[in-house]
């Protein structure tokens, strides 16, 4: 059985934090238009910056970070979507926690749990799972 070749792994970690810092400037802008002059609650503008950031995000992933265009874009937005999710759960709970508890400002929370969940959670799943090769015969 043959692979295609994907990028070495330290150039998809680099491709992927430029995907994610696009993806996080997106997020972070979306959060703070929404609470700032929309007068959105942090939480819910937390869950719509991310999932604009999630969209930017796949985007970049499939075709540069792991160069898995030439995957099915069906499975990978499925699994992208599963990833995404827990993300989202996972940096909405720490926005909140490190706001409500530890007295952050809300934009020094979501600093601290985008990186945090970005590197220990997102980058090994979109690597291994989301964007992972598939085998021919």
């Amino acid at each position: 059985m043959k692979r295609r070749a994907r990028p070495p792994l330290l150039v998809s970690l680099g491709r992927s934090q430029i995907a994610a810092s696009t993806a996080t400037m997106v997020d972070f802008c979306t959060l703070i238009l929404l609470v700032e002059f929309g007068h959105v609650w942090y939480v819910a503008a937390t869950v719509s910056g991310s999932f604009c950031g999630a969209v930017v995000n796949f985007i970049l992933g499939r075709h540069w970070s792991f160069e898995a265009a030439h995957e099915g874009v069906r499975g990978q937005a499925i699994r992208y979507a599963a990833v995404a999710t827990v993300s989202l759960l996972l940096n909405s709970l720490g926005v909140y926690v490190l706001t409500e508890y530890a007295g952050l400002h809300y934009t020094i929370s979501k600093a601290i749990s985008a990186l945090s969940v970005g590197i220990l959670v997102n980058f090994p799943l979109h690597r291994r799972f989301v964007f992972r090769t598939q085998k021919y015969a």
